[in-house]
């Protein structure tokens, strides 16, 4: 037995709005056997545009039971049967939210009449229900009524039935079957032509545009992730209904996986994507000549047009390495910014510091230069290399002067003996701090992947 759900609803998502109309047309296979239609109060303001759309005012729930008074029911109507909806999820979504809250856990079968249509029926213009329907001569005098709407699809699927020559119905109620979980508008095939690899996968909206990247250890497997469970949430209701195809690239590692996420997000600032969009709060030791003509050194939050001598992760891990600086070098902490009252030059030279002028520009800079080189010195160059993406390569990740260069594949004879001919193999990306950091934890963590270059660009 089916039941042919339809509803009407405050808003998009279970979760912060209420159902104000439901209707239910038992089917038997052949015909509907039992309807069911109330209205109901929602127990909240109807919007106005949500008033227009379906012609349900708040005056005309008021007298309508709460959704608690008829829970019973409608559980009763639905627990088991196969449920069946144009664009199932939603009206599922829906109903399951605010049975449990009633106290009533539904679990069903779900058929989609919006895949179903586009397998059964291929190549129509638009299998939105009004098009569809139109388009197939089908009746509805109450669009945008929970009644109407679901007599229609009740309709649309008994043509459905009748029309399923493959079989298409019977598949997708199999008990491995997951098809009914999917976005109304992805095919399975694109699903199954996912492979089980490591990589970054993109969800695409109906005009191509990227709304999603993510990355996976095993992408088909972390796509059906996404697909799972009817979380009722405005943000997941509204990002399924958006997705309608999946591309990827695949990457030989996860640790690659997780810095092209990164570089794509970045790239292409997808509107579902959140946690690296945020800005790097991060900081840099950067230098500047004055009007006297001497160096400066200065710890600055970074720059977007600027170069910095070193990145800092924060201000005090960046005073603190210029304090070093000082001490080592003998640097004057007004010009560095260190002191800046107008007392006695606290730096080791005192009365004689540069900053009083009697230290001149030309051995002061020298000492500035001093520093600037002892950092870059300390900063580390290396190569990551790991498996790749197949039998015949690996993966390489070039960390240059404690900044990410970029990353690609080289083959598993290749000698690392030449760092140019290495770096003309790798695709260069900007300095990202998040995937610089990912490279050297992983390297602290797996050190035999590591290959120090160090002594190879001495050569260069």
């Amino acid at each position: 037995m089916y039941a042919i759900v339809d509803i009407e609803t405050t808003g998009g998502h279970a979760s912060a709005n209420g159902i104000t109309e439901v209707a239910i047309c038992i089917h038997d296979g052949m015909q509907v056997t039992h309807r069911y239609e109330t209205l109901v109060n929602p127990g909240r303001d109807i919007p106005v545009y949500i008033r227009a759309l379906t012609g349900i005012s708040n005056e005309m729930v008021q007298g309508a039971p709460y959704f608690g008074q008829v829970a019973h029911e409608i559980y009763q109507l639905l627990h088991d049967k196969i449920f069946v909806a144009h664009n199932v999820n939603f009206d599922y979504s829906f109903l399951r939210y605010h049975l449990s809250a009633s106290g009533y856990d539904l679990n069903c079968n779900k058929l989609c009449t919006v895949r179903l249509g586009r397998k059964i029926l291929p190549g129509l213009p638009s299998y939105s229900l009004g098009k569809l329907c139109h388009h197939l001569g089908i009746a509805n005098a109450s669009r945008h009524r929970a009644g109407g709407d679901a007599d229609a699809t009740a309709e649309l699927f008994g043509l459905l039935l009748r029309s399923d020559t493959n079989k298409h119905i019977l598949a997708s109620l199999k008990h491995n079957s997951k098809e009914q979980n999917l976005p109304p508008h992805l095919p399975k095939n694109v699903i199954e032509s996912l492979p089980l690899m490591p990589g970054v996968y993109y969800f695409h909206d109906q005009k191509g545009k990227v709304i999603y990247v993510g990355k996976a250890v095993n992408i088909k497997k972390r796509v059906r992730s996404h697909f799972s469970g009817n979380n009722p949430n405005q943000q997941r209701q509204e990002f399924l209904r958006n997705i309608h195809h999946i591309t990827y690239q695949e990457c030989g590692t996860e640790l690659m996986s997780l810095a092209m996420e990164a570089v794509e997000i970045k790239r292409l600032w997808p509107k579902y994507n959140r946690s690296l969009k945020r800005f790097e709060h991060r900081f840099g030791l950067y230098t500047y000549k004055d009007q006297r003509g001497y160096l400066r050194l200065a710890v600055d939050k970074h720059r977007k047009y600027a170069d910095a001598v070193h990145n800092c992760k924060s201000l005090l891990e960046g005073y603190g390495i210029l304090n070093q600086l000082i001490e080592e070098f003998e640097l004057c902490p007004k010009l560095c910014f260190i002191q800046k009252n107008n007392d006695t030059c606290t730096g080791s030279l005192k009365e004689q510091c540069a900053c009083e002028g009697v230290e001149d520009a030309e051995a002061y800079n020298q000492k500035v230069d001093n520093a600037i080189n002892s950092l870059k010195e300390q900063l580390p160059t290396f190569a990551l290399r790991d498996k790749g993406r197949n039998y015949d390569e690996q993966s390489c990740m070039l960390i240059e002067n404690g900044r990410f260069y970029g990353m690609g594949y080289i083959t598993n004879d290749f000698q690392v003996d030449n760092f140019e001919a290495l770096k003309a193999l790798l695709l260069p990306y900007p300095d990202n701090g998040y995937i610089r950091n990912l490279v050297l934890a992983h390297v602290e963590r797996y050190p035999a992947k590591k290959l120090d270059l160090v002594w190879e660009m001495a050569g260069v």
